[in-house]
């Protein structure tokens, strides 16, 4: 007789859920994106409202998702959704976009801007040394990207409670250290509700100013739905999916909002549109150069911590189209000692490894991938309405709060976001539907190996 085939374990609690919600999607946007939804709004109003726009939407999103990742728990999360509602080849066409460019080109993004700024500290300025310069430039900087991956991918192969933990402890420094950084902005003896009223007069400002400022908000928040992805591994997930998801998001958007205005504090308007790191430069004008730089490692740290998280979520969707037959057997298989995808981790750890090395090209595939990313958002969405009339008697769990409305809301503003975002920037959003659709072929290509066999 075979032996039984190993499965994935479910070894994660509702704390170990909660902080990959929390630690994923806290990674570098707040530090980054108040300058850009100054720039875009020119009002502080107008920049709160997007962060309160952005928070509810990515909040209603949670809510469906709770839904369908309680009535669902398996590897996969949106893939899993997408497959069961539309069909093989659309969840493909999801897990195709995510595990070739989206997910690798993302992990790649974060590990490379540690570097980028931690080389900002004379004590790494040997990171920018070339070691190699034939075909590829390759420098000291590369090899530490690279380091971060192969560490983090090693850990999550020695079991999913491991990276769990790690996610855990270190998601519960990142929150400590932006209350801290609330706590210094709003110790600013010279600052005050004055900022508050002030503007940013070259703002694109309006209706587009305002979108403008919503889509930069929805980049910071984004990363929410990454828990469904590992919904196989989760304790009870019937009841700790959707309350890491609601708590979650709620704990991000308090924070957002906190640190904004802590931020707004010290700073006026023009100074936050003008600056390249807001926080930076708040938290520099407080405690002088030294807070600028203790803001800076912050936010390497942030960032850090995000990798895991990615790491983690992300090497579940190869492996659930794998088991589904629609990729390499391989990726499919589990370590019978650690119970993780180990396969799956080191093909998504090679890719990624890959984007390092070939260089900048990988941020272009990135930017490729944000307008399917939210495509696939409305369609999974969407899902929760095709299961409930399909699926009346399945039991769920955990019931969309205000369905129809919020999931009818969601899928509207991802539209509304889509049809932006497309106009933004024509050319990568056609060029990433192209990439969605070279994996058809690909699926069929497995589909008829799968008949033959």
């Amino acid at each position: 007789m075979s032996e039984p085939r190993a499965e994935l374990s479910r070894e994660l609690n509702l704390w170990h859920s909660g902080a990959i919600v929390v630690g994923v999607i806290i990674g570098s946007g707040i530090f980054l994106v108040p300058k850009r939804m100054m720039e875009a709004a020119g009002s502080v109003e107008l920049v709160f409202a997007a962060w309160i726009v952005g928070g509810l939407l990515s909040w209603f999103g949670a809510l469906t998702y709770a839904e369908l990742g309680a009535m669902k728990p398996g590897a996969g999360g949106e893939y899993v959704y997408v497959r069961d509602a539309y069909g093989g080849m659309m969840g493909f066409l999801y897990a195709w976009t995510w595990f070739t460019i989206g997910k690798p080109a993302s992990i790649a993004t974060v590990a490379v801007a540690v570097v980028r700024i931690l080389g900002e500290f004379r004590t790494f300025d040997f990171l920018q040394v070339t070691l190699i310069s034939s075909l590829l430039l390759i420098n000291y900087g590369h090899l530490l990207a690279i380091s971060f991956i192969v560490v983090l991918t090693y850990l999550n192969y020695l079991g999913v409670r491991k990276a769990g933990d790690f996610q855990l402890y270190f998601t519960l420094l990142k929150v400590a250290m932006i209350l801290g950084i609330i706590a210094v902005g709003f110790s600013y003896a010279n600052g005050g509700t004055a900022n508050f009223k002030t503007e940013y007069l070259p703002a694109v400002g309006g209706f587009g100013g305002f979108m403008s400022a919503l889509i930069a908000a929805l980049w910071a928040y984004d990363g929410w739905n990454n828990l469904n992805m590992v919904a196989g591994e989760i304790k009870e997930p019937e009841r700790n999916i959707p309350k890491a998801l609601i708590i979650g998001i709620t704990i991000v958007a308090v924070l957002y909002m906190l640190t904004n205005a802590a931020v707004q504090w010290v700073l006026p308007a023009e100074t936050i549109a003008t600056s390249l790191r807001p926080a930076s430069a708040a938290i520099q004008a407080v405690l002088g150069p030294v807070g600028g730089m203790v803001i800076s490692a912050g936010i390497a740290f942030s960032m850090f911590v995000s990798i895991n998280g990615q790491i983690l979520t992300g090497a579940r969707i190869p492996f659930a189209a794998a088991r589904d037959g629609y990729f390499f057997q391989s990726v499919a298989e589990i370590n019978p000692k650690y119970h993780t995808p180990s396969v799956a981790l080191l093909f998504q750890g090679v890719l990624t490894i890959i984007l390092i090395v070939v260089g900048g090209a990988f941020e272009d595939l990135f930017n490729l991938a944000i307008f399917s990313a939210w495509l696939f958002y409305m369609i999974a969405a969407s899902t929760v309405f095709v299961f409930r009339k399909r699926e009346p008697e399945t039991p769920r769990p955990y019931r969309t709060w205000g369905y129809p409305v919020v999931p009818v809301l969601f899928i509207m503003a991802s539209a509304v976001l889509l049809y932006y975002s497309f106009f933004e920037n024509v050319r990568n959003s056609l060029i990433g539907s192209l990439v969605i659709l070279a994996g058809i072929p690909i699926f069929l290509f497995f589909k008829a190996r799968n008949r033959a066999a």
